[in-house]
């Protein structure tokens, strides 16, 4: 039995000497160790082996398969490194050419739009001013003369909480009126609030239940209208280009006496008339007036002794106009193609 497992080992290593492929190494490893292997036939002579000698003849079948494992092993990993250093050898890596393009984010172009105009405001000497989005209907109404059963009260247009008193702001107004009355009426004030605001409307392409609003406030001792035009043509030329003509038309609103719409001349057209302008040749863009003398009254300000002016914008309006966006639900989209967009359109200005 000894002389059949040393010939065996003998075999073994020749046969393992003309391996030159893992295919080759398979080959071997079956016919000596598979259910029908030599190895494996080796074993069954046990039965045929007397007691006595089964313990030696056992640790030499275990000597026997542990060496052609082991082997086998070793050989595996001299041609698995062989082939890994032709390869190496074979193949080259161009440094030149361009890498794989990873998809990534961008600021929302909602946001550049805000940090725009607030960076324009900053440099005019304006305050950054934020408050609370769940209001008091003091501040967001009664303070900024809308009395009870107006219709901008209306439960319609307003998501309230706890009865009539707490609700969700419709308007960043609100931050207006609390800065009024930390001041106490004792200093000027030249603030912009930008922020989220909340109305029942419709969720649609130009309508949202939530949207941002950019509010300002002036006020001084000598302040007129003409200062508000001159404001609001420096923000226009900012936003769309040094071309861009401004112009006010009456209206009305509860909190500034006068009241005006503000409008920029269509870029898109030049005047002309377009789809954009509806043929007017001018695209109405925020409201706007002379703060209300009972506002400032009821804000701890002597209307006989301090003047200003406010302003408001769309945030969306303002950035569906600059950049050609048609759905005001896009700004809050999350599908990445949506920001190659916005910085497609951004490189173009």
């Amino acid at each position: 039995m000894k002389e059949k497992v040393k010939n065996m080992k003998k075999e073994f290593d020749e046969a393992i000497l003309g391996i030159h492929s893992l295919n080759e190494l398979n080959e071997v490893r079956v016919a000596y160790l598979s259910k029908k292997g030599k190895v494996t036939e080796l074993s069954l002579l046990m039965r045929e082996i007397p007691n006595e000698q089964k313990k030696e003849f056992g640790m030499l079948l275990n000597e026997i398969r542990n060496y052609v494992t082991e082997k086998l092993e070793e050989v595996k990993k001299q041609l698995e490194a062989d082939e890994l250093n032709k390869k190496l050898e074979k193949e080259k890596i161009d440094i030149s050419l361009p890498a794989t393009k990873i998809k990534i984010g961008s600021p929302n172009i909602l946001e550049k739009i805000i940090e725009e105009v607030e960076e324009l405001f900053m440099s005019m000497g304006y305050d950054v001013v934020d408050g609370p989005e769940i209001e008091q209907d003091l501040y967001n109404f009664e303070l900024l003369n809308l009395p009870k059963g107006h219709a901008a009260r209306d439960a319609q247009d307003t998501f309230y909480l706890k009865g009539e008193e707490l609700l969700l702001r419709s308007q960043t107004s609100p931050v207006q009126v609390r800065t009024m009355l930390e001041k106490k009426g004792k200093e000027p004030i030249r603030i912009i609030c930008p922020g989220k605001t909340y109305r029942r409307d419709p969720d649609d392409a130009t309508h949202s239940h939530q949207f941002m609003q950019i509010e300002g406030l002036l006020i001084d001792k000598e302040v007129s209208l003409s200062n508000l035009k001159g404001t609001f043509d420096v923000v226009a030329k900012k936003l769309f280009g040094p071309d861009c003509k401004t112009r006010f038309r009456p209206s009305y609103y509860q909190f500034t006496e006068p009241s005006v719409e503000t409008d920029i001349s269509c870029f898109k057209c030049k005047g002309e008339g377009c789809s954009l302008c509806k043929n007017t040749g001018w695209i109405t863009v925020s409201g706007a007036g002379m703060v209300h003398p009972k506002v400032l009254e009821n804000c701890g300000y002597d209307p006989k002794e301090w003047m200003g002016f406010a302003f408001g914008f769309g945030a969306e309006r303002l950035a569906m106009l600059k950049y050609g966006i048609h759905d005001i639900r896009t700004f809050y989209n999350t599908d990445l193609r949506e920001t190659e967009c916005f910085d497609r359109r951004e490189g173009q200005e």
